[in-house]
């Protein structure tokens, strides 16, 4: 286990109560910096290296790849992130991860080929990989308990915000502006190596834990949170096709994506009051409610009704944000400190599992039958996790 350079000793620990706004805890600052540029050069590129590879000649199958092999590369890199920080440290984890998840992005100048925009969507991955994974374990260990649903709605609000933007602003800036603009945007993690070396040097060494990852805990917060973001990945991936208006496709996509970053925020504050149990249920019934909205406005392919489908987008948008940030609540409240990077990396791979199945099964179903059909499909499985909102406090829970 690696020892990290002695630092000053602040004032107060990571982890002792504060007053005050969240936004002020100490180390909360220097994530929210961090999580920012990380987000910021993830999000630029995640549109814009696809059309990369097409401007190079790629298909649309290379197209596809380039962020397959993005997110598959992050989970792959997720499940081996909290044995880095045991025996690495935070320091040259975190360092490790803004540097992989930015340079890349200086090279892609170099080729449009589609196998170097591959490798280097590998090598992002592996940034990406840590970034998540030690940003939402970062909550768990500079905000105590009683705080963290405000610290983790922090959190998610810092991820949000880059996305709601870049997201959609990328293929405008290409068009505008040319690709090396969005590559420079790219390199924006790298400069994140600042924040993130100042944050781990507050920070211990993670415990060794004497215990195995108490991984069948998590299955509960997991299995509602893959109910969600299937619905929410799916509507994110097929808002486009399924609408009849490119226009209000963007706006419903717009109106989805800043619902969850509010609700992500805002709900953690009264999971602190309240604890997130009490939440749970309402939120699972709005998305099943939400995905069967969405379903009706889009029966006529031709014709999409704009109110249904803007008020389908806002419900799912939610409870997409919400039971994001309640599930990762209960899953720092199932385990002890040394496994809060076990926990991270299980709700990580959750959420990416989540997106990916709710953009295959959808796209299987309608394919045999239609999106109304898909839709409502995903609403059912959303439902079918009732059981799990309503349960109790479990034994385990901390």
């Amino acid at each position: 286990m690696s020892t990290l350079p002695a630092a000053p000793p602040p004032s107060r620990s990571p982890r002792e109560p504060v007053s005050g706004s969240v936004w002020r805890a100490p180390g909360v600052p220097l994530l929210v910096a961090m999580t920012v540029l990380a987000f910021s050069g993830y999000a630029a590129l995640l549109p814009v290296a696809p059309l990369w590879a097409v401007h190079g000649g790629a298909g649309s199958v290379g197209a596809g790849l380039v962020n397959g092999v993005l997110m598959l590369v992050t989970v792959l890199t997720q499940l081996v992130v909290p044995t880095a920080l045991r025996r690495i440290g935070w320091a040259p984890v975190l360092a490790a991860g803004m540097l992989l998840l930015g340079l890349p992005s200086a090279a892609l100048a170099l080729s449009d080929g589609l196998l170097p925009v591959l490798v280097l969507s590998a090598v992002r991955g592996l940034g990406f990989g840590v970034v998540t994974v030690t940003g939402s374990a970062l909550v768990a260990e500079l905000v105590e308990p009683r705080r963290r649903g405000a610290a983790i709605g922090a959190y998610g609000l810092a991820i949000a915000g880059p996305q709601v933007l870049l997201l959609s602003a990328g293929p405008w800036i290409v068009e505008q502006l040319g690709y090396r603009v969005v590559f420079s945007l790219g390199l924006l993690p790298a400069l994140g190596v600042v924040p993130a070396v100042l944050l781990a040097r507050r920070l211990d060494h993670v415990p060794e834990a004497r215990e195995r990852a108490p991984y069948g805990r998590l299955l509960h917060p997991m299995g509602l949170l893959l109910a969600v973001t299937l619905a929410g990945g799916a509507l994110i991936t097929f808002m486009a096709p399924m609408s009849s208006s490119a226009a209000l496709s963007t706006v419903a996509l717009l109106l989805l994506t800043v619902a969850a970053a509010v609700a992500r925020w805002r709900v953690g504050a009264l999971a602190d009051r309240f604890g997130p149990r009490p939440f749970l249920w309402p939120l699972v019934l709005l998305t099943a409610a939400g995905m069967a909205v969405v379903a009706w406005a889009v029966r006529d392919p031709q014709a999409t009704a704009v109110l249904p489908l803007l008020l389908g987008a806002g419900l799912v948008g939610v409870s997409y944000g919400g039971l994001q940030n309640l599930t990762l609540v209960l899953a720092f409240r199932t385990v002890s400190r040394p496994h809060y990077g076990s926990a991270s990396a299980v709700w990580n791979i959750g959420f990416d599992a989540g997106t990916g199945l709710g953009a295959v099964a959808v796209g299987v179903v309608a394919a045999g039958s239609s999106f109304t059909t898909a839709l409502l499909v995903a609403g059912a499985v959303s439902l079918l996790t009732l059981p799990l909102a309503l349960l109790r406090r479990g034994p385990q829970e901390g």
